[in-house]
């Protein structure tokens, strides 16, 4: 298994109106691949959050593996 770096990204109002990416929360989970470790990286979330869907706090989500120095 690998590890990935999933981050939950929603769009704000910043200052004077202009809009701005804001991290909602950050996981690293433990997944065969990108697809699995996004379903995880939600239903923890959810669980964490107690939210029934992800997408209530984030618009989108952003997977990458890890990268840990060897």
């Amino acid at each position: 298994m690998a590890t990935y770096v999933v981050r939950f990204m929603k769009n704000v109002l910043g200052e004077y109106g202009r809009q701005s990416e804001v991290c909602q929360g950050t996981l690293e989970i433990d997944a065969a691949d990108e697809n699995e470790a996004t379903e995880r990286a939600k239903a923890r979330f959810c669980k964490e959050q107690a939210l029934h869907d992800w997408s209530l706090h984030a618009d989108r989500i952003h997977v990458r593996p890890a990268d840990f120095p060897s």
